[in-house]
């Protein structure tokens, strides 16, 4: 017991800085999905019949695709193809980031339909273009309305992260992995791991929950 506890304390500022590449990797594969996922959105619904198919085929291909195989297909394919020499973080980052913005895409995309479409029309009766229309009055509702399932997103993505070990991402389970395969206490020390998961977890639906209150519009009811 105490030999346990000896090596849970050892290990645990080494897993921390481990938990905090885990949130960077995250936080960028959230944004990056975001700035990916929202273009897809409004090209599926408001493109023409090509762009429509080549979003598609983009949310088609990374939704069909385990992570796994994206990130062994990117990181040792692709992009060492491209000559691209980038670390294995932020690899996953990218790869995590594109596949997130296929799910997003799709999240984005349900907003934009659930809103009424007389929105659109109304904008162009009084002479904005389908774009500013877009920018101004569509997408502000949906991306509110986004937040619930942008939630759920989040916690998919953490938890996707701790696949990046594969890669030799130094992030929480490549370094739990590490000091288990040597210490051989592998319970208490993939349980820590656990919790670290957890508790990330919840405070970022936290945080996302808060923001979601904070851009609530008082009144208005969708």
């Amino acid at each position: 017991m105490h030999e346990t506890l000896d090596v849970l304390m050892d290990a645990l500022p080494y897993v921390l800085q481990g938990a905090a590449v885990t949130i960077v990797a995250v936080i960028g594969a959230m944004f990056l999905g975001l700035f990916i996922g929202v273009p897809l959105a409004v090209g599926q619904v408001y493109g023409g019949r090509l762009i429509r198919i080549l979003c598609g085929l983009y949310v088609w291909f990374f939704r069909g695709i385990p992570i796994l195989v994206l990130l062994f297909l990117f990181y040792f394919g692709l992009f060492t193809l491209l000559g691209l020499n980038l670390s294995a973080v932020v690899a996953a980052t990218i790869v995590l980031g594109m596949t997130s913005g296929a799910y997003q895409s799709q999240i984005f995309r349900g907003s934009i339909l659930s809103l009424s479409r007389g929105q659109l029309k109304a904008a162009q009766a009084l002479g904005m273009s389908n774009a500013m229309a877009i920018r101004t009055i569509i997408l502000p509702q949906a991306l509110r309305l986004s937040i619930p399932g942008w939630s759920n997103e989040y916690s998919i993505i953490l938890k996707d992260s701790a696949l990046a070990f594969v890669l030799g991402a130094s992030e929480i389970m490549a370094r739990t992995h590490f000091v288990a395969s040597r210490t051989y206490q592998h319970l208490p020390l993939y349980l820590t791991a656990a919790v670290m998961y957890f508790i990330l977890t919840w405070i970022g639906l936290i945080l996302l929950r808060s923001l979601e209150k904070r851009v609530r519009i008082k009144g208005y009811v969708h």
